[in-house]
């Protein structure tokens, strides 16, 4: 006991110059939480000595563990591109140079310049978004889900939304159409069966308490075989024919031709004249999240006297964001649009970009390989597109795949190799990952 009366008062470590940089208050606190751990190591008899300098860098490491970020920039090497666990689509160092006087300075976020007066931060992508999809008007809400909620709510609430039940989708974090309909007020129809659903289904379903014809993409998943489904521009015709609201609920929103699958292109679907769309800002349109909803604009105008839209609001970030992709858009340079660029990228370029990858990892005995890459983010579920990766089979896989990703490189294991997926590793990137990769292995 002898050693715990030497312990220091926290009074003599507070004037520390060492600690000189820390905030009093947080000083305080964790020269208080080093004391008792020190004070319960000596009484479990774990610990038989301590200094004044070990104290202070035990210190200094809980203020280092404490002030360091918890998000780490990863060089993605899966081939998946819309990654969700990693953030989705990324953005382009130069968009964030465009708009980051926005960010660090005031703007005219809610501000009409013209009269002097408060205006409206749902004016700024109005007119970019008319005139890359040709629709009557856009309102932006923070994600997807939250499109889907507060269309339901304002137009649904106790009544009917009739939803094919091949379309009742689940996707990530347990988010279920049926579930966010009820919360939203709204009353589920279900119609059709799992595999099959026809027209004659949603025109016997129509009551008195119809309010929306729903139709949601089944961005994640497949059917396959003895299938039929209802068209959406059947049920734009349908359900404006009998006063109701037709919505596609579409989940990724591409706008360009991306050279896989057969997901609806957003100007195909805005030329149709819909109700209402919505999408996915972070998905395969390539910018971030939001969830972006267009259609007629009395429609849109409704949504906006809802009260729930103050919960859903984006902010200057996303505003200026989406606009600045936008802009990319309309200009037609889709290759300062990185999840655009990543999927359009062919074979031939992936393979250049694998070899400059193999020349700096020699003399590690290394291979190219054709591979599957994958859209990801919940888009185009059985789509693969060829990619090229550098593979490494005279290790262990497993293991060189964990200390990969404790230093910022996410790979992916198959029949005991390890791939580097080229397709999501940029070229500014090969230096870094070649000196991770060996720097593992050594």
């Amino acid at each position: 006991m002898d050693l715990l009366r030497t312990i220091p008062k926290v009074d003599v470590l507070l004037d520390n110059p060492e600690l000189v940089h820390i905030a009093p208050t947080i000083k305080t606190r964790l020269i208080r939480e080093t004391l008792d751990a020190l004070r319960a190591g000596i009484l479990a008899k774990e610990i038989t000595a301590f200094d004044e300098v070990g104290l202070i860098e035990s210190v200094k490491e809980r203020y280092r563990s404490l002030t360091a970020s918890s998000f780490e920039p990863l060089i993605n090497a899966t081939g998946v591109v819309v990654h969700t666990n990693l953030g989705r689509s990324i953005l382009d160092s130069e968009l964030i140079d465009e708009i980051k006087p926005l960010l660090t300075g005031y703007g005219n976020l809610e501000y009409d310049i013209a009269s002097g007066k408060r205006g409206s931060r749902y004016t700024h992508l109005g007119r970019l978004m008319r005139e890359v999809l040709g629709c009557e008007d856009v309102l932006v809400v923070n994600n997807n889900a939250a499109a889907v909620f507060l269309i339901l709510n304002t137009f649904a609430q106790g009544k009917e939304a009739v939803v094919s039940r091949g379309e009742l989708v689940e996707i990530g974090g347990s988010f279920r159409i049926p579930d966010v309909m009820r919360q939203s007020g709204a009353c589920l129809h279900e119609i059709g069966t799992t595999n099959k659903t026809h027209f004659a289904d949603y025109e016997n379903a129509i009551n008195d308490a119809t309010a929306i014809l729903m139709k949601v993409h089944r961005s994640n998943f497949s059917i396959k075989g003895f299938t039929a489904e209802v068209d959406f521009s059947e049920l734009i015709t349908l359900a404006q024919s009998r006063g109701l609201i037709d919505y596609f609920d579409l989940g990724s929103g591409q706008l360009v031709d991306l050279g896989v699958g057969d997901e609806p292109l957003l100007t195909e679907l805005a030329a149709l004249n819909p109700s209402l769309v919505s999408f996915s800002g972070d998905k395969l349109f390539g910018g971030v999240q939001a969830g972006v909803i267009f259609g007629k604009k009395a429609l849109i105008d409704r949504l906006k006297k809802n009260q729930l839209l103050r919960m859903l609001r984006v902010d200057k970030f996303t505003l200026a964001a989406l606009e600045a992709t936008l802009r990319r858009y309309l200009s037609e340079q889709y290759e300062r649009i990185p999840t655009v660029r990543m999927i359009r990228e062919k074979l031939p370029a992936l393979m250049q970009r694998a070899e400059a990858l193999q020349a700096q990892l020699q003399p590690l005995a290394t291979a190219v390989e054709t591979t599957q890459n994958y859209v990801g983010g919940g888009a185009l579920p059985e789509e693969a597109i060829d990619g090229a990766a550098v593979v490494l089979s005279d290790v262990n896989a497993q293991a060189l795949h964990e200390t990969l990703r404790h230093k910022g490189v996410i790979a992916r294991v198959e029949n005991d190799k390890l791939y580097i997926e080229m397709r999501t590793v940029a070229d500014t990137e090969l230096a870094r990952l070649a000196k991770i990769i060996q720097e593992s292995i050594a």
